[in-house]
């Protein structure tokens, strides 16, 4: 009975952790999921977690509250790091909407209710369809399980002022935004070549009415670009899915000094 209480108090930290991450991680940290089911999946899953990690003897006193808050800032940074790197997919709608005229008709996202473009949460509801085909979910989960083999509950602080912590994150972004580039590339390519030709009609036929003629005809051309491109683009999202799940381990390595 004496083990079993004093294995409260690090069962609560790793209670935050768990609800943390699921507060800003991608699929689980939805607005259509209730909270009542995440809160009692977050707690199932820490309660299997307890009895499979190495935990050591912790009392509540005045470093407890400062382990309280290290271990909320770890779920949620762990969180957002994925976050971030698959928004790549929705960057992607992002450019390709600007290039066929859509930038202006955002949509709500029922998911997290900011605004999206509209291909980019068309792409992004294909890429969670194929994040649960391929158990990406499942790997999601072992990142925070593996979390504490990185990141241990005694740690006191984390480096998030370290240059190498702020380097790696920089380098997020920037793989962030080269993926995204990459999936629109073969769209916003085709419509450059629309828009140029589109030129060259509007001084060689100077009758014709580009402004009409154009909106509609690079719609079409977008979504037969689209149709053509999209086994690509999944390819992509595959790749995007795996640097994803290296980019949390890194992350993690980092914070725990590792």
């Amino acid at each position: 009975m004496l083990e079993l209480y004093t294995s409260y108090p690090a069962f609560l930290l790793v209670l935050v952790r768990v609800t943390c991450f699921f507060a800003t991680l991608p699929l689980f940290s939805y607005r259509t999921i209730p909270a009542p089911h995440k809160i009692g999946f977050a707690f199932f899953l820490s309660w299997i977690m307890f009895f499979t990690i190495d935990y050591p003897v912790i009392s509540i006193d005045g470093f407890y509250f400062m382990l309280v808050i290290k271990e909320a800032m770890v779920g949620l940074a762990i969180g957002l790091i994925a976050f971030m790197v698959i928004s790549a997919i929705q960057i992607a709608g992002g450019f390709i909407d600007f290039q066929m005229g859509f930038a202006i008709a955002n949509v709500i996202d029922p998911q997290t209710g900011a605004q999206s473009p509209l291909i980019g949460q068309y792409l992004y509801t294909f890429a969670l369809l194929l994040l649960l085909s391929v158990n990406g979910h499942h790997l999601l989960l072992d990142g925070v399980f593996y979390s504490y083999q990185f990141i241990p509950l005694d740690q006191m602080s984390l480096p998030l002022g370290d240059e190498n912590v702020i380097e790696f994150v920089l380098k997020v972004f920037n793989t962030m935004f080269v993926i995204a580039f990459q999936m629109s590339i073969p769209v916003v390519g085709s419509l450059f070549l629309v828009d140029l030709a589109l030129g060259i009609v509007a001084k060689t036929v100077p009758q014709l009415n580009v402004f009409v003629v154009g909106l509609p005809l690079k719609i079409v051309v977008s979504f037969i670009v689209l149709i053509l491109v999209m086994s690509v683009m999944m390819m992509l999202v595959g790749q995007l899915f795996e640097s994803m799940i290296y980019t949390m381990r890194g992350f993690m390595g980092l914070l725990g000094g590792r």
